[in-house]
């Protein structure tokens, strides 16, 4: 007798196959009368879950940390916040987390990626902010579910989910302009990510389409850390002394934090002379003076609606693949003026 899947079920019930697996593993999202009629189904045709291929699977999901050059995936809140979506979701679904941390510039690096492949988890979730698209070359080889999180490659076949950075940068930049700005600069990180990419990119249309003209010279490559940003902020300030915008747009909070401290040392009044506008939503966003605007990342989100995707691919065998933006909104503090016209 042939073994009953869970299509059978969702075909008898008319429901997606989803809400048969969200029944069945007792999930939140489905009505009690839905459930009930689902498991009533599932005993009616024979449904034997111990039996099924997605029950011998281990309950294991592995994180695999991968870092380039380790300039942008460090020990920040970002990160921290990000796992904890991730652990909280695992353990809501009943799933082990398991973390492999991975560095590009290990001697032994493709050796470890292939005992990863060997392991016993159920599916993997990628960790990719730091990663080009030819990285993932060295991952084809995986044969379980996988989930690339926090990086978009436009032409690679990966479930991915991401921040929507290009209308995040976008809007930011709109405000700026709506608060009277016409010299906006960009605090761009020297250091390579797909995400600072298609921040700039938003950054630039909106520019363009307001009738602004970009100006060059108000944009300075700073490296993505606190010390870093600030010493080369400050080292542009003492040494080239360049006539600044009104405004500045910033890749991320850490960079804005290091410019601004170097621009508040050089004189520049925060933001009565030059307003800055981070990307990330950092707790120090609230105490540092002045309390920065931002761009607020819903970070245990993003790392909650990764683990769903990959689960669903895990327990459903979904092998049709999803890009997945996550929105963020525009958090308007102190670091902001006002210009009249």
């Amino acid at each position: 007798m042939a073994r009953v899947k869970l299509d059978d079920i969702a075909k008898s019930a008319g429901v997606s196959k989803a809400t048969v697996s969200n029944a069945l593993n007792n999930r939140k999202g489905v009505g009690k009368e839905t459930k009930d009629r689902i498991i009533e189904i599932a005993k009616e045709l024979g449904y034997n879950k111990t039996s099924s291929s997605t029950s011998k699977a281990p309950k294991s999901i592995r994180i695999i940390m991968y870092k380039k050059h380790g300039y942008v995936v460090s020990d920040t809140p970002f990160f921290s916040n990000l796992l904890e979506g991730i652990q909280k979701e695992c353990r809501d679904e009943g799933y082990e987390m398991m973390i492999s941390h991975l560095s590009r510039n290990e001697e032994n690096y493709k050796e470890i990626i292939n005992d990863i492949s060997n392991d016993n988890s159920s599916g993997y979730l990628i960790l990719a902010t730091e990663m080009i698209e030819e990285d993932l070359n060295d991952f084809d080889l995986l044969n379980k579910p996988v989930v690339l999180l926090d990086s978009f490659f436009k032409n690679r076949d990966y479930d991915q989910v991401v921040i929507d950075n290009y209308s995040a940068s976008y809007k930011g930049t709109q405000r700026l302009i709506e608060k009277g700005h016409k010299n906006i600069g960009y605090l761009h990180s020297s250091v390579y990510i797909n995400n600072f990419y298609y921040r700039k990119l938003g950054f630039e249309d909106a520019i363009k389409e307001s009738g602004i003209r970009i100006n060059e010279d108000y944009q300075f490559r700073l490296e993505p850390t606190i010390e870093g940003s600030y010493q080369q902020m400050r080292e542009i300030l003492m040494t080239q002394k360049p006539e600044l915008p009104t405004s500045f747009f910033a890749d991320n909070d850490i960079i804005a934090f290091g410019a601004v401290k170097a621009l508040k040392e050089y004189g520049v009044k925060i933001p009565e002379e030059v307003s800055v506008i981070g990307f990330d939503d950092m707790p120090y966003c609230e105490i540092c003076e002045p309390k920065m605007s931002t761009v607020k990342v819903h970070k245990q989100y993003l790392g909650e609606v990764a683990v769903k995707r990959l689960i669903e691919k895990i327990e459903l065998d979904d092998r049709v693949n999803q890009k997945i933006e996550i929105s963020t909104e525009l958090v308007e503090r102190n670091s902001i003026k006002k210009i009249d016209d």
